[in-house]
């Protein structure tokens, strides 16, 4: 849905929270759940799609029909795709995930074949005149970018995968930006984190002297390239979990230069005060799927503990306390869980500055996590819940 704010900007719900890997359960999904959700959200104009693709997904798009049947589904039920979720390169339902979700990671060569190959079925995707975003992962789980030699690889494949889609746009007039999404406990963890890699591994001047060699461009043009392709995207429940402000986010990273083509629309649970008893409210959230990283603020300093369980025994040993953030996708349209809040107040903030300027070109609402939340926190049809959360968005949007 395109939105009559100033900008432009596109809202849309992430469909990774439908389960297939391959494309054939992808489709089959989708079939279902888009018809239902527009008839509720958009149901005279055309409605955005942010389509996930699994690596084997993206694979089976490579084939002409595949890719024909999709185009197909969506000129005929009135949608558009403007943005992909490339973050999880596998399985990412019904099994357990956590810190699997990363790997491959910007270190390997697989995360980037995939990337380009998700980037080749966005352009052709893409309508007319319309820019495309990729979100993907933080460069790497924290614990596995060991040595410099790691960050320099890291590096390397995203320049790669610059001109790649420096090509697509030479060739097709499409426009795509990689957004990396910063995460608790990965490579790209803070803004700090983020602002600092872009400025000293992607937009540095040996970053554009490769590019250049990449690309043969002259050095102006270069640069303006990585600027254009390689960005961040923005997700709201990553933020707070750290405690940062996610409008100042966005602030600073135009100050430095780098892009947001996408904000991810989410929200985390957060415990003001925690004691014993949160313990119990807190481990109905305990999937046993996703990585729950917390964030701890107590007395001016923040401590990380990789996922709840961690979190738990240091509350047990009498090493924790303050207000917790959980990294945990709840309900945008709920703040209160019976004892435990949600992070919606930064979230609203952000969407009340979206009103006056355009922050972001895309904004994709994902609660992926309807599958694995606990009874109370969800209702009994899920395209309603999707269509509550996109309602909500544009009402707190003035759209």
């Amino acid at each position: 849905m395109q939105l009559a704010l100033p900008g432009s900007p596109h809202l849309t719900y992430c469909t990774n929270i439908h389960a297939g890997e391959r494309w054939n359960d992808i489709e089959a999904a989708l079939r279902i759940h888009l018809p239902a959700i527009k008839r509720r959200v958009s149901p005279t104009n055309p409605m955005g799609v942010g389509l996930r693709l699994s690596a084997a997904a993206a694979a089976d798009l490579a084939h002409p029909q595949a890719l024909e049947r999709l185009q197909a589904l969506l000129r005929h039920a009135g949608l558009y795709v403007f943005t992909v979720n490339a973050f999880p390169y596998g399985l990412f339902h019904g099994a357990r995930v956590k810190e699997q979700v990363y790997e491959p990671d910007w270190r390997h060569e697989q995360r980037l074949a995939f990337s380009n190959r998700v980037a080749d079925v966005l352009a052709r995707l893409l309508p007319d005149g319309m820019q495309g975003s990729i979100s993907t992962v933080p460069g790497a789980y924290k614990a596995k970018v060991r040595e410099p030699a790691d960050v320099a690889h890291v590096a390397d494949l995203l320049l790669r995968h610059a001109a790649h889609l420096h090509i697509i746009a030479r060739e097709t007039g499409r426009q795509i930006v990689l957004a990396l999404e910063p995460e608790p406990c990965c490579f790209l963890e803070t803004i700090d984190e983020a602002i600092d890699f872009f400025e000293q591994h992607l937009f540095s001047g040996t970053a554009v002297a490769a590019f250049r060699r990449l690309t043969g461009l002259p050095a102006t043009w270069a640069r303006d390239a990585l600027r254009r392709h390689l960005g961040i995207c923005l997700d709201v429940c990553h933020v707070t979990v750290e405690f940062e402000n996610p409008t100042e986010c966005v602030a600073r990273l135009a100050a430095a230069g780098i892009r947001v083509p996408k904000i991810q629309l989410s929200s985390a649970l957060k415990v003001p005060a925690v004691s014993d008893g949160v313990v119990e409210l807190l481990r109905p959230f305990d999937d046993g799927i996703y990585l729950h990283q917390t964030v701890e603020a107590r007395e001016g300093a923040l401590t990380r503990y990789p996922d709840l369980p961690d979190a738990f025994a240091a509350l047990r040993r009498g090493a924790a306390g303050g207000e917790w953030r959980v990294h945990c996708h709840v309900p945008l349209f709920q703040s209160d869980y019976g004892g435990l809040q949600s992070t919606q107040e930064p979230l609203a903030e952000l969407l009340a500055a979206c009103r006056k300027q355009a922050l972001a070109p895309h904004l994709e609402v994902e609660t992926y996590t309807w599958g694995v939340l606990p009874a109370h926190s969800k209702g009994v049809d899920v395209d309603n819940d999707i269509a509550r959360e996109l309602t909500w968005v544009r009402s707190q949007l003035g759209a």
